[in-house]
């Protein structure tokens, strides 16, 4: 079997989270470098692999997924062989899909957001984007009172979908300093085996 391939640019948040869950995992994957700088992810030849442009895309021996939460869900689903990643019950099966959609919804229109103007010089409003990031903030703060994990009572891919733009959050100028219980979860995915940090840059509060 050869190594699933993954298209990869390290300072995606996105990214990073197929890298995680990868490595996570214990699968150690053949990296395609995508150069967002240079247009690369808009050539024929890549919108072939993903129509929109966009990076991670894995090929797995042919199966070719886009999308980092489709990515986690696939990644969880062929190669964990605990179970716990992706529960398979109904409430926890809900219970990871409403946080892939925060994923998908609030993070990436807060923290996210907030990171693309100060990296890469998105022409979003800062203030309405650190709002919006501080929003959803206060509501992550609130959910892990008393819990560890925002899905289950151990990781799964909620949180390995929920951490990259977190954790990176005060590249946006997004501070953490009044979540403590979001720095704890971030502490806890970081402490878990196979972790893989994603680079940081020296944009926003991090300077």
């Amino acid at each position: 079997m050869n190594a699933i391939k993954l298209y990869h640019f390290p300072l995606s948040g996105h990214s990073h989270r197929a890298q995680l869950m990868l490595s996570l995992l214990g699968i150690e994957p053949q990296i395609e470098f995508v150069d967002l700088a240079k247009g690369a992810n808009k050539t024929p030849e890549y919108r072939a692999i993903n129509v929109f442009g966009q990076v991670p895309v894995i090929d797995d021996n042919g199966t070719v997924v886009a999308d980092s939460t489709a990515i986690l869900v696939y990644l969880a689903t062929k190669y964990d062989t605990t179970g716990k990643w992706l529960p398979t019950d109904a409430n926890g099966a809900a219970q990871v899909q409403r946080w892939l959609a925060v994923a998908a919804g609030q993070i990436n229109n807060g923290p996210a957001r907030a990171r693309l103007i100060t990296v890469f010089g998105a022409g979003f409003d800062p203030k309405d984007t650190i709002d919006r990031a501080h929003a959803v903030l206060q509501v992550i703060e609130q959910h892990l009172e008393g819990r560890e994990f925002l899905a289950a009572d151990h990781a799964t891919i909620a949180d390995v979908a929920g951490y990259s733009y977190i954790a990176h959050a005060p590249e946006g100028n997004v501070s953490l300093e009044a979540y403590p219980n979001v720095r704890a979860w971030l502490a806890r995915v970081e402490g878990l085996k196979g972790f893989v940090p994603m680079p940081r840059t020296r944009a926003g509060l991090v300077v």
